[in-house]
This record gives structure tokens, C-alpha cells and sequence, in this order.
């Protein structure tokens, strides 16, 4: 009986679509105020960091493996694992003459410069200071206070996810030339999204707008494109919970819960003539049916598929984010 129940609940995923083409669809530039989006971003860029970066996945750096390099704010950065897995992070320029930490070599857990041997266990030595670092166990945070500017947390603020051992993650990292703000100014216009990506979005709604009096999210009605005339339509919720973040919430459809969160990290320091920022999208998917430990166990097979399709979505956008990067920067556009 209870088998019998389970199955007459059971719905499939996929919905058939009947809806209008690309060109037939209603307009949104009317709803798409300019105001609105500005007024969205301030409140964004005013909310504090305590000076943490989004620097790549927690796969990125790996025990056993050699150090990362990445660049921060203009700030030159090197990662690297111990054997036990504990994270480090510090200036990436070897303090006695310079060498691309990056470059060294990991021996025990140690970093040692492959120029002249000096040799870094993660603690202050030679004048050369580690970083405070965060790994939440899908993005590495480093903390910057010389470049974020304002008053340091201790940790940085993670969105709540689905639970690790109940769904599947990927990370993709793509570079444009634009500021973190241009990046968060596209993701809180839900409105673009069946105009500029209609390869995988349709019938596109924004039911609820920010209020500004607490209630910050953009609600979205819309069907993600599976393939031809096949979708899945959710419901969706953007809100912007730090300066350089912003969170898509899946709650209600398909995937409740999922969260795909985009994170704006500068390379170039500010005031740069032409700026370099880096969006770190992490995809972490959850879902009730129960065959979605399949998905689960075939993550390492099904993580490229996703950085493919989150590629393909950030193609346009950071042309998007370019472009308005360039008007600003020609005084075209307001900041």
C-alpha cells in the first residue's frame, strides 16, 4: 500500500512546453528600472565582508600537491596544503628575493622556495606573514584587510547550503574585464534572463521585487531548458548578502534548496585603468528523489557537464558586465 501511495505522488521532473518563441515573448524593459537595480546593488555594496575573497573551489588545492597562485586586489597570493590537509595562504613573493612562491615545491607539508630553499611551514618567518584562510569545503576564502578596507571578521560569511553529504557541487571560474560591481549589477536583472540566455531559460517571471524594508529578494518564476521543448520550472530567489556576492535559492520546484552562489573577486587592484575581476560560481544541487544519489556518486563525471553550462551562461554575462564596465568608465552610465 505504502509503495502504491509513493508511486501515485510521484511526478516527473520534466514539463513539456507550449510557450511563446524568443521573439514573441512579453518585454521587460519596463519592469527592468534602472533605479531599481541601482538601488538593489548600493544596498549590496554596503553590507560588510570583514575582508574575505572567494580565491577558487576547495579542490583547487590539494595535499600532497604543489602550492596555487592566485592574485587578489593587485596582491600577489600563494595556497598550499599540508599533509594533514590544513590550509595555508600568504604573500605569493618569497621574502628574501622575490621568487613566484607559486612555482616552489610542497616537501612534507613545507613550501620551499625553489630559488634559494628558504622554507615556510604556514607560520610567520623572514619577515613573510600568512594570511587568515577559510575552506567551507567548496570555496577557499582568503582574508585581505589591506585591500577589502573594513573592520576584519574572523570568518567570513557563508551562505547556507544543502547539506554535504546530500548534494553535488561544482565550482567554475571565468576572468573579465569589469569590477565585482558590474558582475552583482547582472545578477540582481533576473529580467535579462530569457532575452540573453534563452538556451536555457524560458518563460521568464519576476513575481516580487525588493522592498527595501528587509524584504531583499528578487522572486523568479522561470523554467530551466532541458533540451527542445523539454524544461523544469522552479521558483527562485535572489538576494545579494555581501558586497561581491549574490545567491540564487531554488524554493520551491524542482531541487528545493539548491543554491548557485556567484562570487565577484577583484585582480586588479582598485583605481586600476583597466580592471580584471574573477567570477567563482559554485553550483551546490540537492534534491529529495531518490535517484539522486546516482547523481551523487557519478559527481566527478557530471561536475564538467555543469562548469560546461555555467561556461556558456557566463559567456554572455561578462560580456554583459563588460559592456557596462565600459559605458561606466566613459561616464555613459551611471555609477
Amino acid at each position: 500500500m505504502t509503495d502504491r501511495r509513493s508511486r501515485a505522488r510521484w511526478t516527473p521532473p520534466l514539463r513539456r512546453r507550449s510557450g511563446p518563441g524568443w521573439a514573441a515573448q512579453t518585454p521587460t524593459w519596463q519592469a527592468a528600472r534602472p533605479a531599481l537595480i541601482a538601488e538593489a546593488l548600493k544596498r549590496a555594496s554596503a553590507r560588510p565582508s570583514g575582508n574575505w575573497f572567494v580565491v577558487g573551489a576547495s579542490r583547487d588545492v590539494r595535499a600532497g600537491a604543489g602550492p596555487c597562485g592566485r592574485t587578489v586586489g593587485g596582491v600577489e597570493i600563494v595556497l598550499w596544503r599540508s599533509d594533514t590537509g590544513a590550509l595555508h595562504a600568504g604573500p605569493g613573493a618569497c621574502p628574501h628575493l622575490g621568487a613566484p612562491l607559486r612555482d616552489s615545491r610542497v616537501v612534507c607539508g613545507t613550501l620551499v622556495c625553489h630559488w634559494h630553499g628558504l622554507a615556510l611551514d604556514g607560520a610567520p618567518f623572514a619577515g613573510w606573514e600568512p594570511f587568515p584562510v577559510h575552506d567551507d569545503g567548496v570555496l577557499l576564502w582568503v582574508r585581505l584587510d589591506e585591500v577589502g578596507g573594513e573592520k576584519p571578521t574572523e570568518r567570513p560569511s557563508v551562505p547556507a547550503r544543502p547539506a554535504p553529504g546530500q548534494a553535488l557541487d561544482a565550482v567554475f571560474t571565468a576572468v573579465g574585464a569589469c569590477e565585482p560591481p558590474d558582475v552583482v549589477a547582472n545578477r540582481l536583472d533576473p529580467w535579462h534572463g530569457s532575452w540573453l540566455h534563452p538556451y536555457s531559460f524560458v518563460d521568464l517571471t519576476v513575481a516580487r521585487t525588493p522592498s527595501g524594508d528587509g524584504d531583499d529578494a528578487f522572486v523568479v518564476d522561470v523554467s530551466f531548458r532541458v533540451a527542445g521543448r523539454l524544461v523544469v520550472p522552479v521558483r527562485a530567489e535572489f538576494t545579494a548578502p555581501g558586497p561581491r556576492t549574490v545567491l540564487m535559492r531554488i524554493s520551491e520546484g524542482e531541487g528545493a534548496s539548491s543554491v548557485v552562489e556567484t562570487h565577484a573577486t577583484p585582480l586588479t587592484a582598485e583605481g586600476s585603468g583597466r580592471p580584471r575581476t574573477a567570477v567563482v560560481e559554485a553550483v551546490v544541487a540537492a534534491s529529495d528523489r531518490r535517484g539522486f544519489a546516482l547523481a551523487r556518486a557519478a559527481a566527478p563525471a557530471l561536475r564538467p557537464l555543469v562548469r560546461r553550462t555555467a561556461g556558456r551562461l557566463w559567456r554572455d554575462d561578462l560580456a554583459y558586465a563588460e559592456r557596462r564596465w565600459t559605458l561606466r568608465s566613459n561616464g555613459r552610465f551611471p555609477e
